[in-house]
């Protein structure tokens, strides 16, 4: 059977979901080693996930870039596994890039799927604002791929518990770095990337203020609010609210665009959410192209009305 390597990051006190959606489609190509970046909390888990194997890799105090990247190729070329898969966020893209390069491969980028072939592996692409899929091709491997948020649900499938090694990090000198100081991000209420509902606002609020109906709708229905690249390039908004293509991905179970035009950079980022409602005043506004049910009127009047409706409920 195929050797399949996932890297996986520990949030907080628990495998990012991100890795474990990635899982859900390694443990089906092969027997999975997991390479997991964080003191190690949480690694039964990826047990539950189909990780036979849990290479624990703690970098400390120092950016863990460098050092994973030179670890990970030593235990690469030393084991041969056939397929290494990175998710599509910051810290997997730095280690995938410096790893190809050091041992002299590709890396196939933003996949929304992958298989193994006869000596090579093929990967699905989304392209033209996901209307498209194309598939590309490699056959020099080992295989290093990176999977788009989304792309498979994190599901789990009652594995027993994993092998858990240490993987030893290097001093790799120059190229190394240490983090002085870190900030975590605010969390309060659901997590865009996560929630079951998603509530977004976009230039048609016409303002940083009337941001704050978006606000007040998701506090009455549990949900994560969200913005489009217009907004958040305003400086309406901050950028961890972003869906669309240089933003998060989402897929909730509804998705609500509040003012949104839809703009192919934003549907690229919620067009696979389960049910999608939209509110804007254009009635050919392309939100509506992708939309389940329209509404055709200014957010300044349907928002209070929906949040008035909520909160006498």
């Amino acid at each position: 059977m195929a050797g399949v390597y996932v890297f996986v990051e520990q949030d907080v006190d628990r495998p990012s979901n991100l890795g474990l959606e990635i899982l859900s489609r390694a443990r089906a190509l092969g027997d999975v080693t997991v390479v997991y970046l964080g003191d190690g909390a949480g690694s039964d888990l990826l047990g539950e996930h189909g990780a036979g194997r849990v290479l624990v890799a703690d970098p400390g105090e120092s950016l863990p870039s460098g050092p994973v990247a030179v670890a990970l190729a030593e235990r690469i070329s030393a084991e041969s596994p056939d397929l290494v898969l990175f998710g599509q966020a910051y810290t997997d893209r730095d280690i995938a890039g410096r790893l190809a390069a050091r041992l002299g491969v590709g890396v196939l980028s933003n996949a929304s799927d992958v298989r193994l072939t006869v000596g090579g592996v093929e990967t699905d692409h989304e392209i033209l604002g996901g209307t498209q899929v194309a598939t590309a091709t490699a056959e020099q491997g080992p295989f290093i791929v990176l999977i788009r948020p989304k792309s498979f649900p994190a599901e789990a499938m009652g594995g027993g518990v994993p092998e858990v090694e240490t993987l030893d990090l290097p001093d790799v000198g120059g190229a190394g770095a240490t983090i002085t100081a870190s900030h975590v991000e605010e969390r309060e209420g659901p997590q865009l990337g996560d929630a079951a509902v998603v509530i977004s606002g976009g230039r048609g609020l016409g303002s940083a203020e009337a941001y704050e109906l978006v606000e007040r709708l998701g506090k009455q229905l549990g949900a994560a609010t969200g913005a489009t690249r217009a907004i958040v390039d305003a400086g309406w908004v901050p950028y961890a609210k972003q869906v669309g293509q240089t933003g998060k991905t989402v897929k909730p179970e509804v998705y609500i665009a509040a003012g949104v035009s839809g703009a192919m950079q934003h549907l690229v980022g919620m067009k696979d959410s389960k049910t999608i409602i939209a509110i804007n005043k254009d009635p050919d506004a392309p939100i509506f192209s992708v939309a389940d049910l329209g509404v055709v009127g200014d957010v300044h009047k349907v928002l209070p009305k929906l949040i008035e409706a909520l909160e006498n409920r």
